[in-house]
């Protein structure tokens, strides 16, 4: 080999290997960013959050907005205060706002005229600006009879713990830049009918803006459940199983290939329970396959009503004598939603693992577009997919699983293509995926095939 050959050879050489450490310095900076998250939750905030949520009496949506000491006004601002404090601390990173919609009285939830009021503080992205990830906590409360809007309702659990954990993440999340947007919000509404929830999610709608998941905390904070369990250990996330806005064309197609259970709630699901398998310690994220919990409703669906992609995170086993009650003791029970009921170190891990996923969906490339599969009657199975012009972008992953699996069971890695051949893995033997990879390691969610690829 001449000697500019062997320069030109050894460069090469070079460059790879530095290309390589690189990726995977990139890798291990995100892996240390996200382990870093979850050590830095502080439960003693949570716990100051909720304490102060409590002192205002009632959040109900139609209590008082005027006084300084009690009532949702009270609290709504309390909320935007420490939004405020956040961005200040964090050199304005934060645009905090109030998005308020009126809403008429009617025969059931309302009693009377009332302006519905979230509190939005809105981290805007660097390179996809209008690629949005979305916490949310509710902010109303409520006792035994859902129009009394007179007496205490210190909501502590339901939903004092889902504020305190989005106001957390907005604490230490606010202190790195991501390429995509992070909304955290407290909405309002909830008890009487979803209303902030609806308003947030036509808005989005109207202005175009992407969600890539929105992660709804309703009850966060209880281990003692009306089971007689006591569980600190487990969480669940309730997904629907595919949009409500698919086409019948859409349906058909799920009926004939698969995917009943692959919409792209239940793949935000899956993907929260993956991160919490990588990076938490002794906690267990259980996939409940239902929209939420029988014959009740949570802040997700009114999202998930539009198209976009969202769960409802909550504890495992609830106590009922602790929600929607008046505060009593009946036969030895105590019954209302007061803090002694609330375990702040269970909130913290659950707020640990919203911040994560934040952190990494709010990092990961745009996912692969128009994702299609073939590999009728072969012993093979071929993927395809468009890919967007990203600068963030480092290459792809194909997920698969049996078809009667729960969760992705292996993947492989192949770069930055828009095509892959899965020599001797037949179609029919399992289910497929495919994710974009960042050059910082992160991943999009995994993007089930709505197409097929005709021979």
């Amino acid at each position: 080999m001449c000697k500019i050959k062997q320069i030109t050879f050894f460069l090469g050489v070079l460059i790879v290997a530095l290309n390589s450490y690189s990726q995977r310095n990139n890798i291990q900076n995100t892996r240390d960013i996200l382990f870093k998250i979850t050590s830095k939750v502080s439960a003693k905030n949570i716990q100051n959050d909720i304490e102060a949520l409590v002192s205002f009496g009632t959040r109900h949506t139609l209590s008082d907005t005027v006084s300084n000491q009690r009532g949702i006004g009270a609290a709504r601002r309390w909320i935007k205060q420490e939004f405020e404090s956040i961005s200040n601390d964090c050199d304005q990173c934060l645009e905090v706002v109030y998005q308020r919609n009126f809403e008429k009285a009617n025969s059931k939830r309302l009693v009377h005229d009332v302006e519905i009021v979230n509190v939005l503080a809105i981290q805007k992205g660097y390179l996809y600006p209008n690629r949005y990830i979305i916490m949310s906590g509710d902010i109303d409360s409520r006792v035994s009879n859902v129009n009394n809007f007179m007496d205490d309702a210190p909501g502590a659990n339901d939903n004092a713990t889902g504020i305190a954990g989005t106001l957390e993440a907005a604490r230490l999340l606010s202190l790195y830049k991501f390429p995509a947007s992070i909304i955290y919000v407290g909405l309002s509404g909830e008890e009487q009918g979803l209303y902030g929830g609806k308003h947030l999610a036509e808005v989005a709608k109207e202005k175009g803006w992407e969600i890539i998941g929105v992660l709804n905390n309703d009850m966060i904070g209880n281990i003692e459940g009306i089971d007689g369990v006591v569980d600190n250990t487990s969480f669940r996330i309730f997904s629907e199983a595919v949009p409500a806005t698919i086409t019948e064309r859409q349906r058909n197609m799920m009926r004939y290939y698969g995917g009943e259970v692959d919409g792209p709630s239940r793949q935000l699901a899956r993907y929260i329970d993956l991160l919490t398998d990588q990076y938490m310690t002794n906690l267990d994220a259980k996939l409940i396959y239902r929209l939420d919990r029988f014959g009740r409703g949570g802040h997700h669906k009114p999202f998930n009503d539009q198209g976009f992609p969202g769960v409802r995170i909550m504890e495992t086993h609830e106590n009922y004598n602790r929600q929607h009650q008046d505060l009593r003791t009946e036969n030895g029970i105590k019954y209302g939603d007061v803090i002694e009921g609330v375990n702040f170190e269970y909130v913290a891990k659950l707020t640990a693992v919203n911040a994560i996923t934040l952190a990494s969906l709010a990092s990961a490339p745009i996912a692969p577009i128009n994702v299609k599969i073939g590999g009728a009657v072969k012993a093979s199975t071929t993927l395809s997919w468009d890919v967007a012009d990203d600068s963030n972008l480092l290459g792809f992953k194909i997920y698969y699983r049996d078809t009667d699996a729960p969760n992705w069971q292996k993947s492989i890695f192949i770069g930055k293509v828009h095509e892959y051949h899965l020599k001797n893995l037949v179609i029919d033997n399992y289910l497929f995926g495919v994710a974009s990879v960042a050059k910082n390691g992160a991943e999009s969610v995994v993007q089930f095939p709505t197409g097929i690829i005709r021979d």
